[in-house]
């Protein structure tokens, strides 16, 4: 296959390009400079232009690119950066997908559980309506922005991605400092659920869907087995050797952390796979304690 893949650089893309290719698949990277050779086409974000003829030929387009939401305090000028880099970058790609002459017969398109927003123990899949606040809205009409590929016929599937745990970046690795130095402990309340997904699934999952022309529209792309942030503390202190002792008030990590304290490490969403797992989708890295060994331990 050919495989056409915005933010190849980034965590995720890094590990599915490596993966295909890996496969004997060809891809194509959308870069944001001067292409450096026949497997990168130029993407202007600035000027919303697209090299859309070297779009053309490709079985599969694979949007991941957006703006770090973890990369500094959410300042109205961040949040805004946040949003549109998501929104008017997958409208612009669905666009230019929409108007080619050899379309794609799928666009896999980044999402993520901040669609559901703060919502408890309540159990959340791919049928559960959407929360309140400024993830849901940014996922809202990131999802929403796919429109035109949509009524082009061809297929959009919007991967919801959990917290990735992987090795060499992510969530994962800003942790690992201050539980190796035994500082770690529950945020908050701790009984907040924290759905993950380990990097290698999340690029299984998104191979499955390119390759499952029965899955349409959002997917939960996260582990079957969500837990509290309690509960993921004491497995990585017990991955590292390390007590947990250590907490960090809600009021903390507010100060700490500003607007994105809430949404990213306060609020409470236990999402299940539904539609992968109902598809024949098989996890490879299902028990956290299993996964945080094989990452850290």
């Amino acid at each position: 296959m050919k495989i056409l893949i915005s933010g190849a650089s980034g965590l995720v893309g890094t590990a599915l390009c490596n993966d295909l290719l890996s496969d004997g698949h060809s891809v194509t990277r959308i870069v944001r400079r001067k292409p450096a050779g026949e497997g990168e086409i130029e993407w202007n974000a600035a000027e919303r232009k697209i090299d859309r003829a070297g779009m053309e030929g490709h079985d599969a387009v694979v949007h991941l690119a957006g703006e770090n939401i973890a990369a500094g305090r959410w300042t109205k000028k961040r949040m805004l950066a946040i949003r549109d880099s998501r929104v008017d970058g997958t409208r612009a790609v669905c666009r230019a997908v929409a108007r080619l002459k050899d379309k794609p017969q799928v666009v896999i398109t980044a999402s993520a559980v901040g669609w559901y927003g703060d919502r408890g123990d309540e159990l959340l899949d791919e049928e559960s309506k959407p929360g309140t606040g400024f993830l849901v809205e940014v996922c809202r009409d990131w999802e929403a922005a796919c429109y035109a590929s949509r009524e082009a016929k061809v297929r959009v599937v919007n991967m919801r991605m959990g917290v990735v745990l992987a090795a060499d970046g992510g969530a994962l690795q800003k942790m690992l400092t201050p539980f190796k130095l035994g500082l770690g402990g529950r945020l908050g309340s701790g009984q907040q659920f924290m759905s993950w997904i380990g990097l290698s699934d999340l690029v299984r999952a998104i191979r499955f869907c390119i390759d499952t022309p029965s899955i349409v529209g959002p997917v939960n792309a996260v582990s079957p087995q969500p837990v509290t942030n309690l509960d993921f503390t004491r497995a990585l202190g017990r991955s590292l050797s390390r007590p947990t002792v250590l907490p960090m008030p809600a009021f903390a990590a507010r100060l700490l952390l500003g607007k994105m304290a809430d949404p990213l490490l306060l609020a409470s969403a236990k999402v299940v796979p539904t539609k992968l797992q109902d598809a024949g989708f098989k996890f490879d890295q299902a028990e956290l304690d299993e996964v945080l060994r094989d990452l850290v331990g």
